[in-house]
């Protein structure tokens, strides 16, 4: 186990998928956990229950990251539910498919509301709060630096967006100790892409290991990342993805 007791952590889309795995490891390494959701009332009641079963205190929160007001409020509970924070992990993302001739603006406008904007103002509500030995880990994509097949273009820019704020922000918050990085994973087994679906296959085949990663394996990462022993890492990329890019 990786200890981070006494740790207070900040998982934004934590109520399900990565996001819920991501919490339930932070919290069984001994953090406590607030998160947010927007809609999965009753998987995130399902998650509080999983990390006060850890012996953690955990803090839910609904909140759309596609609203800048809704981000600071979240910010605001997490701290007043765990009494400060020292985690902030960048999770919540929505996908949107289909080639650049059909975009549909609108939601092109809110895929990077909640994929670029969102990270960068959590982490811009967070900064305040966090001192020496505070983290800040986003969760970017694999097709971030490679993009194998049309219908995903949006998508993957807005996870390489992420690749340059983490950079840039390891410099920024260096001087204070703040280590910042990013994880990148590949086809992880989820609702939204279970390891079945009828892609499944094409994913696989682009893989070294020939399989999807199961959410928990991404979870190990950010936990890794999270603890003391990655204390000289920062502006990294971690890519978890079976090889895909390999």
């Amino acid at each position: 186990m990786i200890h981070l007791d006494g740790k207070r952590a900040l998982v934004t889309g934590g109520a399900r998928g990565i996001g819920a795995a991501i919490t339930l490891a932070l919290a069984e390494n001994g953090a406590h956990v607030a998160f947010t959701f927007q809609r999965s009332v009753e998987q995130a009641n399902a998650v509080v229950k999983s990390v006060e079963a850890t012996g953690r205190r955990s803090v839910a929160i609904q909140a759309d990251s596609a609203d800048p007001g809704a981000i600071v409020r979240s910010v605001q509970e997490a701290v007043s539910g765990l009494g400060g924070l020292d985690i902030l992990v960048n999770n919540a993302a929505i996908g949107q498919y289909g080639l650049i001739a059909d975009l549909d603006v609108a939601k092109y406008q809110t895929l990077m509301d909640v994929n670029v904007r969102a990270p960068v103002l959590f982490a811009k509500a967070v900064i305040t709060h966090l001192s020496a030995g505070g983290r800040i880990i986003s969760i970017g994509s694999d097709l971030g630096e490679r993009v194998p097949f049309p219908g995903v273009t949006a998508y993957a820019m807005s996870k390489a967006a992420l690749i340059s704020f983490t950079r840039g922000l390891s410099r920024e918050l260096g001087p204070r100790g703040i280590t910042v990085n990013l994880v990148q994973p590949g086809s992880v087994d989820t609702d939204a892409n279970p390891a079945d679906g009828p892609t499944s296959a094409v994913q696989k085949s682009l893989t070294s290991l020939g399989r999807f990663a199961e959410p928990r394996e991404i979870a190990n990462a950010v936990v890794f990342l999270a603890s003391p022993s990655a204390s000289v890492i920062t502006g990294a990329t971690l890519t978890v993805d079976a090889g895909a890019i390999a």
